[in-house]
């Protein structure tokens, strides 16, 4: 059984939610973050991300002035390392599972992030994550390695998805 788990998908089609859904019934520490939208009247302005601890910290917000941009959103980089990379450094050291919501554009321009998502995958330590479906080198590479299970994720595959996420998780 491959030690890593990564979900892909279109934007929209639930990746977060069955990650959410397959921690609930976990036995054992999991720890890491996943990211979810700040809205606003029916509009997104951008994301949080979220700590498996309960901290939070802004990622991305149109209102963010930042050389890194995706879109209309600037970029915290800054916020990402202090929250999102230890977060993910503490989880490597003391969880029995790491998630990684997830590896995508706007993590991607943190290289403290690129080199933990590279520890950590070399660790053979268990990760749960989300990985950008669009072709980027660094997150094809880490799809190509040999420990992780790509799932793809659609509006239609969520019942064996999960499914198959809690038996890895030995629920």
């Amino acid at each position: 059984m491959k030690s890593v788990y990564l979900l892909t998908g279109r934007p929209g089609t639930g990746k977060t939610s069955l990650i959410k859904q397959a921690l609930a019934g976990m036995k054992g520490r999991a720890g890491g973050f996943y990211t979810e939208e700040i809205r606003s009247r029916g509009v997104r302005e951008g994301f949080r991300l979220v700590t498996l601890d309960g901290q939070t910290t802004i990622l991305a917000h149109i209102d963010i002035k930042s050389p890194y941009r995706v879109s209309k959103y600037g970029v915290d980089i800054a916020s990402l390392d202090q929250t999102g990379v230890s977060a993910l450094r503490q989880a490597a050291e003391q969880c029995a599972l790491v998630v990684i919501d997830e590896i995508g554009k706007m993590e991607l321009f943190s290289a403290n992030f690129r080199e933990a998502i590279g520890q950590i995958m070399g660790s053979g330590k268990r990760v749960l994550g989300t990985v950008m479906l669009n072709p980027n080198p660094f997150a094809d590479d880490i799809k190509r390695q040999p420990q992780v299970k790509l799932l793809t994720v659609t509006r239609d595959n969520h019942e064996p998805v999960l499914a198959e996420l809690k038996e890895w998780l030995g629920e």
